[in-house]
């Protein structure tokens, strides 16, 4: 085997377990529902940005959510600062949940924080 092929394949094999970090296999992508809470935590690091949220439900049991966005490069794109989350802040967001059933989600679109829709860019939409 030459030398270019036998480096491709070497190459090749190390991208693999990347691919595998960044795949949906464990959101159930045919679901997505609202969590509403109080943040308790927003983490802005890389490779990716959470939000820890406790969510009550309707008999008053605390669910502690964690929600997992992109990078904060593209966090950054999208109009999202270290600061556009502070614990205590009121949400209501959408995510994708985990296919478990766990209280784990993945951000998929519309965020409220203190009753103001967020909008893409970083400026407040409309008052909810």
């Amino acid at each position: 085997m030459n030398k270019i092929a036998l480096t491709f394949l070497m190459l090749l094999s190390l991208s693999i377990p990347l691919l595998a970090h960044h795949g949906n296999a464990s959101y159930d992508t045919t679901k997505s529902l609202v969590v509403n809470g109080t943040v308790t935590e927003y983490i802005w690091a890389n490779p990716h940005v959470f939000l820890k949220v406790d969510s009550k439900d309707e008999n008053g049991s605390t669910s502690h959510w964690l929600v997992e966005a992109q990078s904060t490069v593209t966090q950054n794109a999208a109009g999202w600062t270290k600061n556009t989350f502070k614990p205590g802040d009121q949400v209501s967001i959408d995510v994708i949940p985990i296919k478990s059933g766990a209280p784990i989600g993945r951000f998929r679109g519309r965020i409220v924080i203190n009753g103001t829709v967020f909008k893409e860019g970083g400026q407040p939409a409309v008052a909810h």
